[in-house]
């Protein structure tokens, strides 16, 4: 059985930081790109940030881009996600996600089929 399972989340200030972890289970997670992603009320769930299989390249959405870092460790089967300089705007339901990495260039993380989902952290950032 596929599981992943994200901690992390909580209420911060502006400007605050925070890190995501997600755990990772039943897969060889040494095969997969690692995704995250996020949805906050009203509006589709977007993509942040993406990291192949080796961690050797990373992508991330602009609204990210600076604050944000994605790093793997693979003999702990985890991925995470470094926030920085947080806003309220990035208040959202915080997702992590797998997907078989045939990605030719970091910019084709974003695109790949993420087949396996957590079931998401409450990050909110306070005004």
């Amino acid at each position: 059985q596929v599981q992943l399972v994200e901690s992390g989340g909580g209420l911060v200030q502006t400007g605050g930081s925070l890190r995501l972890s997600c755990a990772t289970s039943g897969l060889t997670f040494s095969s997969y790109a690692m995704g995250w992603f996020r949805q906050a009320p009203g509006k589709e769930r977007e993509f942040v940030a993406a990291i192949s299989w080796g961690g050797g390249s990373t992508y991330y959405a602009d609204s990210v881009k600076g604050r944000f870092t994605i790093s793997r460790d693979n003999p702990k089967n985890t991925v995470y996600l470094q926030m920085n300089s947080l806003k309220p705007e990035d208040t959202a339901v915080y997702y992590c996600a797998a997907a078989l990495d045939g990605s030719l260039s970091a910019e084709d993380l974003k695109h790949l089929r993420y087949d396996y989902w957590g079931q998401g952290t409450q990050v909110t950032v306070s005004s």
